[in-house]
């Protein structure tokens, strides 16, 4: 079969496409003709080996897929040839990635595509999705009738952030650029603010003044001694991005107001919490209330370009699909 691969850690140029043998599927996997693809800021982490996971070479690469079943093994149930099915959490922790015409799938790591959904569409809203319904739920513990402040509500994730917030009947704050008010504010958020503001703080300070439940921050920022001090009694703040900031913890506001600090990646979300996420994200998939703000489809071949221009910062705001039937 064609796949996107590589044979080494590294730079974007260690990419290949090419011919590799295709992949056998074991009693409770199931075997998936990939439609589509598409390239997360962490599958460039696991190519270059800044995220540190179980891989062996031939390494196919890509995280998320949307295609149909070729064949399930016998303890693989529920699965029928024909069905259009997606995942996302391939390529890391010794399991092989998307970015192919075929791919094994666990079957507990592989959910049905509602009819009549985009495959490309979809495929680019899945990760940011799970890990915004990650983020809200399963670490920030989000209840019906708390404000949540999303900081970069205008990235996927964060757009996905206000779609899910606003769904679970929590009120929305939001950070963004001016230009992108709008955009979020048809998204579900109650209060859009400029983040360039020098009057920022006082503003979300005058926005929320019994102080935020649930602050999550997609742009990576992670001011935590500006954020901490906006949070309510108990509130939390989920951090999701940012690997490379080093924030002063203001000790004593979190401890004296039982306020928390939490951080995850959904690279490490089990079986379990990934299939309750799927659960909401099939929902909405239906109910097309989960789509992409702009996309950009390429050729499978296109894999390695597009790694190295996500590095150079030249996708922001795009969803770069692959798709299988172009090369």
């Amino acid at each position: 079969m064609r796949a996107a691969f590589i044979e080494e850690l590294g730079a974007p140029d260690v990419i290949r496409y090419g011919e590799i043998a295709a992949p056998r599927p074991g009693p409770t996997d199931v075997l998936v003709d990939v439609e589509a693809t598409t390239v997360n800021p962490v599958d460039t982490f696991v190519r270059s080996g800044a995220f540190r996971t179980h891989v062996y070479f031939p390494f196919v690469i890509g995280r998320d897929l949307v295609g149909t079943v070729a064949a399930a093994g016998p303890g693989a149930t529920g699965f029928r040839a024909g069905e259009r099915v997606w995942c996302n959490s391939l390529g890391h922790e010794g399991r092989q990635g998307a970015a192919a015409q075929q791919a094994v799938v666990a079957a507990d790591r592989l959910y049905p595509l509602p009819g009549g959904v985009d495959p490309c569409e979809a495929v680019a809203v899945l990760h940011p999705a799970a890990t915004a319904y990650l983020a809200l739920f399963t670490h920030g513990h989000l209840r019906v009738g708390e404000t949540v402040l999303v900081a970069g509500a205008a990235g996927h994730v964060g757009s996905a952030l206000v779609t899910l917030a606003a769904r679970a009947g929590a009120r929305v704050l939001a950070t963004a650029a001016a230009a992108d008010a709008r955009y979020c504010a048809d998204l579900g958020v109650d209060q859009v603010l400029d983040y360039r503001d020098p009057d920022l703080v006082r503003k979300l300070r005058q926005a929320a003044p019994l102080g935020v439940d649930l602050y999550l921050d997609a742009a990576g920022v992670n001011d935590l001694d500006t954020t901490v001090g906006l949070l309510a009694r108990r509130g939390r703040v989920v951090l999701l991005a940012g690997a490379g900031t080093r924030p002063v913890l203001p000790a004593g506001a979190l401890y004296m107001n039982d306020r928390s600090v939490i951080g995850f990646v959904i690279s490490h979300a089990t079986s379990g919490e990934l299939a309750e996420a799927a659960a909401c994200l099939v929902d909405l998939l239906g109910r097309r209330a989960l789509r992409p703000r702009r996309t950009e489809v390429r050729p499978l071949s296109a894999a390695r370009e597009v790694h190295a221009r996500m590095e150079k910062g030249e996708l922001r705001g795009v969803r770069a699909v692959l798709r299988t039937d172009l090369g």
